[in-house]
């Protein structure tokens, strides 16, 4: 088994906050995130997938198919948007990094799956250089 992981980056704005609570309480629970003008991260994204290396090609998955499926199914969705108000998969959802790590995998698993043989094995989300989340399904 091998793993092979891709590393691409996005840049998007999100607001931390539940509709239904006053801003005071907002600000309580999520602080400077729950700002009603939102704010913006740089994230790093990191996809794994797992399987073996095909003899024919000497690898498990040709990198730009990977790249490829990563920007069509995330990064053209995310970049310069919006998590709260432009990203379909996030809609009715928090814009927590945790969250969103999870709506990418489940973006990702199926087109990535569809290759015989090689597996989605973890998402890895930087928010920021000392703040991540990884999910490895489910």
């Amino acid at each position: 088994m091998i793993y092979i992981t891709r590393r691409e980056h996005f840049n998007a704005a999100h607001r931390m906050y539940r509709e239904e609570w006053s801003a005071d309480k907002n600000f309580e629970v999520f602080g400077k995130c729950a700002n009603p003008n939102w704010h913006g991260h740089n994230y790093n994204l990191f996809v794994t997938v797992k399987g073996e290396v095909t003899h024919a090609t000497g690898y498990l998955i040709d990198l730009k198919e990977l790249k490829q499926i990563i920007n069509e199914h995330v990064i053209e969705k995310l970049d310069h948007k919006n998590i709260n108000k432009d990203v379909d998969f996030m809609a009715g959802k928090m814009a927590s990094t945790e969250l969103l790590t999870i709506e990418i995998f489940n973006q990702l698993k199926g087109p990535i799956e569809a290759f015989e043989g090689v597996f989605l094995h973890s998402v890895k989300l930087y928010e920021t250089e000392n703040n991540s989340a990884e999910y490895f399904g489910g």
